[in-house]
């Protein structure tokens, strides 16, 4: 048996890549551009994460309807389609603000427009990568693709302050046209349009697919642990953008400043998935879990230290270096385990297991910010994270999380489901 063609030569996967890249610039760099304009417009900061929080949540409740159908239907449709939605979408919005007729009633109907979308795409293009890409290349492709979304986040938020002070429409118009340019990619990369072994789907009830799906993770025990862990951790981490972006703002910074400290997100990312082979067989996935969230509760504390409104960039980036290891290391293992026609329902399910709470994330963030200041938000926010890392240190179960499918059970073997 020959060996697959680098990965580099692989232009299905490259074009699907570089359309992921220019789509997600899009959207970091409105996720710094619009609070800016609903502060812009509103003054309050809690207003600013309900827009956020309303995307995240629209998208969670919609995940795992969509996974059933990103398993049934076309996925090079369903991806078409989604980006084609937040182009129009994000129109609307430029359409508002060169008006000047914004109102929190189109930004959330935007939010939750494209937080439906996202919950179609998310599960269509991974499971669009496993079928282009050979399993002894997913290591690096989930590498690669670690990379795209951290060096986003570093680009994104700097690009869009600096465009969001040319002009309060300049950041959409772009994010608009970066969908289209994604969906373009997705024409090029050929992906496939059905998973690999679909007979039968379409007659089975959704109720019975995801149930399927919850039955496979429900017998992996340590990837249960991990995901409660990371439900706690992605609210913290949804949290921090308005404390961070009212502690900048309080100490002088305008929102270049602003954006280029939360680029250290990005940087430290962009650092770690470079290291992410290295970094991720220093340790298995859950002790390395535990070190990982404990850095970043205390990198979230030192953002408070008081020198100058650049300095949480510092502890940012530090935060970030590990995180894209980890994530590279769990995306191997559920590839490698998951059916392929069962693909899209555990990726949407591993989603709202992780990200069922982050919805109140941008909300409680942005409250704090209004009632503590930005100080008091991030010392609530990383306080409480580090209590909850010291907490989880005590679950064996959580340790015992490895790389090697140790708990692996195969489908065929999982109880049927009672009729």
């Amino acid at each position: 048996m020959s060996e697959p063609a680098p990965l580099r030569r692989n232009t299905r996967f490259q074009f699907l890549w570089l359309g992921s890249v220019t789509s997600e610039l899009g959207s970091s760099l409105t996720g710094l551009a619009l609070p800016l304009l609903i502060l812009a417009v509103t003054g309050s900061a809690a207003l600013a994460g309900l827009a956020a929080a309303c995307r995240i949540a629209t998208g969670i409740l919609v995940s795992l309807p969509a996974g059933v159908w990103v398993d049934r239907w076309d996925r090079r449709r369903i991806l078409l389609c989604a980006e084609g939605v937040r182009a129009v979408a994000m129109a609307t919005l430029v359409a508002a603000v060169l008006a000047d007729r914004v109102t929190m009633g189109h930004v959330i109907a935007v939010a939750v427009t494209n937080g439906a979308a996202d919950a179609f795409f998310r599960p269509a293009r991974d499971a669009a990568i496993r079928a282009v890409v050979p399993a002894s290349q997913l290591m690096s492709a989930y590498a690669q693709d670690e990379a795209r979304g951290h060096a986003t986040v570093l680009a994104g938020p700097p690009l869009g302050g600096f465009l969001f002070g040319l002009g309060r429409v300049v950041p959409f118009a772009v994010d608009a046209v970066t969908y289209v340019v994604s969906l373009v990619c997705v024409l090029l990369a050929r992906v496939p349009r059905r998973p690999a072994n679909v007979e039968g789907s379409g007659r089975t009830r959704m109720r019975a697919d995801i149930a399927e799906a919850a039955r496979w993770l429900w017998h992996r025990p340590p990837l249960r642990a991990a995901l409660g862990f990371s439900l706690v951790a992605n609210l913290a981490a949804n949290a921090l953008l308005l404390p961070v972006v009212v502690l900048v703002g309080s100490r002088g910074g305008d929102g270049a400043v602003t954006g280029m400290v939360l680029a250290g997100l990005g940087l430290g990312g962009l650092l770690g998935a470079a290291l992410s082979a290295k970094i991720g067989a220093l340790l298995p996935p859950g002790k390395l879990m535990l070190v990982v969230v404990g850095v970043f509760a205390l990198a979230i504390c030192a953002t408070t230290l008081p020198f100058g409104a650049y300095w949480p960039a510092a502890p940012l980036i530090l935060a970030m270096i590990a995180a894209p290891a980890l994530n590279v290391v769990l995306r191997v293992l559920v590839a490698t385990l998951v059916p392929d026609a069962m693909m899209g329902r555990l990726v949407s399910l591993l989603q709202v297991a992780t990200m069922g709470l982050a919805p109140l994330g941008p909300l409680l963030g942005g409250v704090l910010a209004d009632r503590a200041g930005g100080v008091g938000a991030l010392l609530a926010i990383g306080g409480s994270l580090a209590v909850c890392c010291v907490l989880a240190a005590t679950s064996a179960t959580l340790r015992g999380l490895e790389g090697a499918p140790e708990a692996a059970v195969p489908v065929e073997a999982m109880p049927a489901e009672a009729t």
